[in-house]
């Protein structure tokens, strides 16, 4: 049950890629965090894209967006849904989801720093309630994380 939020500069994306972009992290992230197939569990991934102005964004002091696509990448997961190994293949996966977003001819570096924030047990609501790993666990089905896995 992943909140990712994605920070990208205003244009860097058309409407047709950030479609694509919405639509590759959330299957990358189902993926990595091993959500089950039922459509109530997939709706828990929430995927936020936020433009923010080219003018306010340097890289080194410096607007690069001639010649790079800055992307902040921030992702909330329950903590002791993701192992070290799981961690590794899901940034990996996220980078390669925002690459294959972009326009393959575009011709700018894709600079990506992705951070993965485990959330406290017992410290995350939703729906007006504290939910424990167990909780995340049923509604969003970990395959790896029920009983018998």
């Amino acid at each position: 049950m992943p909140n990712i939020l994605i920070k990208v500069p205003t244009g860097a994306f058309s409407d047709q890629q950030r479609a694509r972009l919405l639509t590759r992290v959330s299957e990358t992230a189902i993926a990595h965090e091993r959500i089950g197939n039922d459509p109530r569990q997939r709706s828990l991934c929430w995927v936020l894209i936020e433009e923010v102005r080219a003018a306010d964004w340097t890289c080194g002091g410096l607007g690069v967006h001639a010649h790079a696509i800055p992307c902040i990448v921030m992702v909330k997961v329950p903590a002791g849904v993701l192992d070290e190994q799981m961690r590794k293949d899901y940034v990996l996966g996220l980078h390669q989801a925002i690459e294959e977003s972009a326009e393959p001819d575009d011709g700018r570096m894709l600079m990506t720093s992705i951070q993965l924030t485990d959330i406290p047990d017992g410290t995350w609501g939703a729906n007006g309630s504290l939910w424990r790993l167990a909780d995340f666990t049923r509604a969003a089905g970990y395959r790896h994380l029920l009983p018998g896995a």
